[in-house]
């Protein structure tokens, strides 16, 4: 797993004009080959009327698979340049469908290549890009007179607090980037002069959306 990864969380659309021809960009969220060629499919039965469809997309943690379509513009005028956008701002598990509606002034090759990253990037906008995390969710249980201290560490140390549970003692539920956890732990002990317990529930990823945590 990599340590993070940049996505689209909700999809956006955005349009651009260019001498007439009209460019329409979707974005949208896919995990998988299928969901981006149902979206695909999608787009090109909503805009059935338009002369082009072009498409591209990028999925995987580490954007190992990569795939464009110039749906019957030049080579490489299209395609490619969607791919060139999603992939310079950091972009994976995310699709792209540019429509085009002719307007009767041909573009060029130049042309049509920054009408169709312009309209990528026009979707991008208006779409909201998340960062995901790889993590561990990390239980800390401690008698009460180490609630402040751990309380503390964790702001001190941007540690998110999901969760907290009082009994007869206090089990803190903590978000923690996978390459912190050694750090966090060594700190909980020294901070609790070995007195909390620890327990690694499981690995996942998280994101910060609107001030909250969300696990994925």
């Amino acid at each position: 797993m990599v340590e993070q990864y940049k996505t689209v969380y909700e999809g956006g659309s955005g349009e651009i004009v260019e001498k007439k021809s009209r460019f329409i960009a979707n974005i949208r969220p896919v995990e998988t080959e299928e969901a981006a060629l149902a979206f695909i499919e999608e787009m090109k039965k909503k805009y059935w009327d338009a002369r082009h469809n072009c498409s591209a997309y990028i999925l995987g943690e580490r954007q190992k698979l990569m795939r464009c379509s110039d749906d019957g513009e030049p080579s490489q005028t299209a395609g490619k340049p969607m791919m060139d956008v999603l992939d310079g701002a950091g972009l994976t598990n995310t699709a792209a469908v540019v429509t085009r509606y002719f307007g009767g002034t041909l573009l060029g090759t130049g042309g049509l290549v920054r009408a169709y990253s312009a309209a990528v990037q026009e979707g991008l906008k208006n779409s909201r890009i998340i960062t995901k995390y790889w993590g561990t969710e990390l239980l800390v249980g401690t008698d009460y007179n180490g609630i402040g201290k751990l309380q503390y560490l964790f702001g001190q140390r941007q540690i998110p607090l999901l969760d907290a549970e009082y009994t007869d003692k206090v089990q803190f539920t903590v978000l923690v980037p996978v390459s912190r956890v050694q750090e966090i732990r060594k700190a909980v002990t020294e901070a609790t002069s070995g007195q909390a317990s620890m327990e690694e529930k499981r690995n996942l990823y998280y994101a910060e959306i609107d001030g909250e945590y969300i696990r994925f």
